[in-house]
Order: structure tokens, then C-alpha cells, then sequence
């Protein structure tokens, strides 16, 4: 299919092993490609890890052409089928998972609780179990493509004393309202701001779609055309990377309404900007994270990568990503080592009962706040879409490239 198909590119040289202390290279995004975990994940497991941290479309890009220059991959299921079609990486044992009974059912099985809402879309309990013929399923095996890891459900934030709580703000529709026009930005990544922005078009009842997870060319161009048309208006004030971009367009007063990711949401919170995650009544654009195993590795270092991937879901990393906003698989494990108030907000969506912290230790939540969209099981059972890489992902890209001012041919 076209979403397979990588672009041409130059590959560079793998990096050398050298004896002695094992180096583990691990290539991802600011997702989860924090230094608390580097320098953690060194002391625990006595081996030196070094982070190759870069945009989706670079990352997927080098997962699926260079795969000797890593040895762990980082990123979403949304982004395995390319690295999976290349046989990139190499399928997990779950044998050697010493938690995997304890991976809540999410990925398992595509929901927790008892009123599933699977949603549309690339469900990471579809890509999960690798089959006999090496397809990828929701047929449990022995083998899995992915140890899940990090996850959340993203809607849009505003700002509270400019787009009062109204019924407005609990749609995506508001991403396309008039109110707001030259105060409104996207995220610029095509697998995931596409869908915030087929979100909003279905709600405000501009657009509909036959499967909203797998667009059509037609649909991908109607959408692009309606983003296009409004962005030569001026309604968009900008389209944003990082989530560190998205706060600042906030923090300097350029926007009511936008895209935004929950460390966003943190940033805005510790500079006392008044802002507010929506919980839309369409459901959220979830997305899950995970780890897979290059290739190349065998002997001792994939031994040490095993370690790795076990440390993970272990508790502590778990600890630290929930301080970001971001929940993890392994869920009890992690409130170990995380205080009452802590487990109170991220999880159970409770006030927070004293001034909480981010993974950098700088103070983020303030006492008295409330997590909007209730406690992780309520928002896990109201997902309407995940983060995809649709049959059209290389027509999606170049109309995006198109959309933001980039060049077309920089699909992936």
C-alpha cells in the first residue's frame, strides 16, 4: 500500500558497539524521550543510553530505512505498519516480559471497563499480536509487535478567559468557529492534525466521512481544501511541532483555540495562563506508544534490550510520564512511586490536594485542580478516533506538506 513505501533517501552508516559497558541507541520523539529516563534508565540497568529524538515523519523514516543505526524503536503503533512492512524490527517475545499479565487490556483488547468504545482508526489491539503468517492481528500470540507503554487521549485546549466553558467548547466544532478566526492552530504532524481537523469539519457539519480513520483521496482533498481556504483567510494563526511551540502561541496571547498536548497544558499551568483541556462530546484522538526491538539485535545486546524494555513498565517511568500528563500500561505499578495527590489528579481525576510537579520537578499543577474528562477509565471509554497512518498516508503527507508551506515529495 502507499503508506509503505518510505521516501528515497540517503542512509547513514550504523553506529558501532564497542565492548565493555553495553550502549543502547534509542530513536523516538520528545514523547517519551526524556532525560529524567535517560540518566534513570543508566543507573538501574548499568549500561550507557543514548536518545536520537526527532520529529514523526524523520523518525519514521529512519525506523523504517536505517535500522542498524538504532536498537529500540520509540513511538506509536500508528507508526508500526511502515517499519513493520520493511521488517525493520523484530517481533517481542512476550515470555520475556516479566509484567506482561499486567498490561491492562487497552492494547489487549481495545478497551478497559465494560462499556467499550473502541473507536476508529489504527486501534493498537489490531497491530498488537504478531500471526503466524507475520501479519499483525488482535489474534493473541505468544509474539507482539510493540510493548505497550506511554498513552493518552488529546482533544484541543482554550483559553478560559477568552472562550468561557460554554456548550461551544465541548465540540470539536470550535476549531472551525468564527468566533475565533486568526486565534486558531493546528498541529503540524499529517497522522495526527488531520484527524483534530476531520473532527472539527464532521462536528461543525462541513464535511462527513465514510470512515473517518481511513479517508478516502477525496475526502483527504475536500478536507485540505477547507483547511487551505481558511488558512489563505487568516484563520489559522499558526500550525505548531512541539508542544513547547504550542504554549508559547498561548502564552503570548495568539490564541483562543488550538491543538495541544497535555505537557502543553503543564507549561501553560506553571506560567498561570488560564486554559482549560476540552472534553469534547465527539470523543477524544487517542494515541498509544510503545517500544519495538530492532532487527539487527541479538546475543547480549538483546539481552540488554530486554532489560530495557522491562525497566519500562516497571513503575518509575511510569511515575514520570504521568507528571506530563500521559498515562502508561502498567498503571499500579506506577502508583508505587507516586504520591496520594499525584494518583488522586492523573488518575482518578480528583482535585489535587497539594501543588504537583512535572517530570522536571518544576511545580506544573497548582492545588485545587481538576484533570478535565473525569478519572483514566471515564476518558479511556470516550475515544472517537486514534492517531492513524491511513492506505493514503503518502497523499496525505504531500497535501499537508502543501497545506503548512512545505514541499509535497517530503512523504514518508
Amino acid at each position: 500500500m502507499n503508506k509503505h513505501q518510505p521516501m528515497a533517501k540517503t542512509v547513514s552508516a550504523p553506529a558501532l558497539h564497542l565492548a565493555g559497558r553495553p550502549r543502547l541507541r534509542v530513536l523516538g520523539t520528545a514523547i517519551s524521550l526524556l532525560e529524567e529516563l535517560r540518566l534513570r534508565a543508566q543507573t538501574d540497568l548499568g549500561i550507557d543510553v543514548t536518545f536520537d529524538n526527532n520529529d514523526f515523519l524523520t523518525t519514521q523514516y529512519k525506523a523504517a530505512r536505517e535500522p542498524e543505526t538504532y536498537d529500540i524503536y520509540d513511538q506509536c503503533f500508528h507508526n508500526l505498519d511502515i517499519v513493520w512492512h520493511w521488517r525493520a524490527i523484530q517481533p517481542i517475545d512476550t515470555q520475556r516480559i516479566v509484567l506482561w499479565d499486567e498490561i491492562n487490556d487497552l492494547t489487549k483488547t481495545g478497551h478497559i471497563g465494560p462499556n467499550p468504545r473502541l473507536g476508529l482508526g489504527d486501534v493498537p489491539a489490531r497491530k498488537l499480536f504478531v500471526q503466524p503468517n507475520l501479519a499483525l492481528g488482535d489474534t493473541p500470540s505468544r509474539f507482539i509487535s510493540m510493548l505497550p507503554t506511554t498513552h493518552n487521549f488529546d482533544s484541543f485546549a482554550y483559553r478560559t478567559d477568552q472562550a468561557h466553558d460554554d456548550v461551544g467548547m465541548h465540540s470539536w466544532s470550535a476549531l472551525f468557529d468564527e468566533r475565533w478566526a486568526g486565534r486558531v492552530a493546528l498541529v503540524d504532524e499529517p497522522a495526527i492534525g488531520i484527524f483534530d481537523a476531520a473532527l472539527a469539519a464532521q462536528a461543525a457539519g462541513l464535511m462527513s466521512f465514510d470512515d473517518i480513520g481511513n479517508m478516502s483521496v477525496q475526502e483527504i482533498d475536500q478536507l485540505i481544501d477547507l483547511l487551505e481556504e481558511r488558512k489563505k483567510a487568516g484563520f489559522f494563526r499558526d500550525f505548531w511541532k512541539t508542544a513547547e511551540d504550542a504554549a508559547r502561541l498561548m502564552i503570548a496571547g495568539e490564541t483562543s483555540v488550538q491543538s495541544m498536548w497535555s505537557p502543553g497544558i503543564g507549561i501553560l499551568n506553571s506560567r498561570g495562563v488560564p486554559v482549560e483541556q476540552a472534553v469534547p462530546a465527539e470523543g477524544y484522538r487517542a494515541w498509544h506508544g510503545g517500544l519495538c526491538l530492532s532487527k539487527h539485535l541479538s546475543g547480549r545486546l538483546l539481552d540488554v534490550a530486554y532489560d530495557y524494555l522491562n525497566w519500562w513498565i516497571s513503575g518509575w517511568p511510569g511515575a514520570v510520564v504521568a507528571r506530563q500528563g500521559y498515562y502508561i500500561s502498567t498503571p499500579q505499578r506506577s502508583r508505587q512511586f507516586m504520591t496520594p495527590a499525584e494518583w488522586g489528579y492523573w488518575y482518578d481525576g480528583v482535585a489535587a490536594t497539594e501543588d504537583l510537579p512535572g517530570p522536571d520537578g518544576q511545580i506544573r499543577i497548582k492545588a485545587g485542580s481538576v484533570r478535565s474528562g473525569g478519572s483514566y477509565w471515564q476518558r479511556a471509554n470516550c475515544i472517537a478516533v486514534w492517531n492513524t497512518t491511513m492506505d493514503e498516508h503518502n497523499y496525505l503527507v504531500r497535501r499537508w506538506m502543501q497545506l503548512v508551506g512545505g514541499r509535497g515529495e517530503q512523504a514518508s
